[in-house]
């Protein structure tokens, strides 16, 4: 479909764009070491002139301190994670998820095995198993989950 501006899809892209995935929650420090353990971050240096996060965090307005928490990829590659706090809890499903893709390649009991696994080791981190989804033909099996505050995610 074109308009007066031009396409609204398939025009040329003039770079890959960076992108960060943004998480509300009420704990956003704990949140963030949570997923900081599930995919291999880190969290990065403070801010110039701040010897730690804690410092950085107590110069800020008593309102504002604790209100978010960041953990990056150390390899530059993946996405920056953000997590701010927010006054509302978790009430729907979420309309996004993550993917932790733990079983790619795998097929059959040996991804099975491996999803299992990973979740073992992300349920002692604080998360929550909901259900197995085999395969069917179409999609591979997939582990869904909750992190600690209930947000829904996938080990794929």
């Amino acid at each position: 479909m074109e308009t007066t501006k031009g396409p609204l899809y398939g025009g040329p892209m003039a770079s890959v764009k960076h992108f960060q995935v943004t998480f509300d929650c009420a704990e956003p420090e704990r949140v963030a070491r949570f997923w900081c353990e599930a995919l291999g971050y880190v969290v990065p240096p403070p801010p110039e002139g701040f010897a730690t996060w804690g410092d950085f965090d107590r110069a800020l307005p008593p309102e504002h301190q604790g209100s978010a928490f960041t953990c990056v990829d150390p390899s530059g590659v993946g996405p920056r994670l953000f997590f701010q706090r927010v006054p509302e809890g978790k009430v729907v499903k979420n309309r996004l998820h993550l993917d932790v893709r733990v079983g790619t390649g795998l097929v059959g009991d040996e991804r099975v095995a491996a999803l299992e696994a990973e979740c073992a080791r992300l349920v002692a981190l604080g998360a929550v198993r909901e259900r197995l989804l085999l395969a069917d033909g179409v999609n591979e099996s997939c582990l869904v989950m909750r992190d600690i505050e209930g947000n829904e995610f996938c080990l794929d």
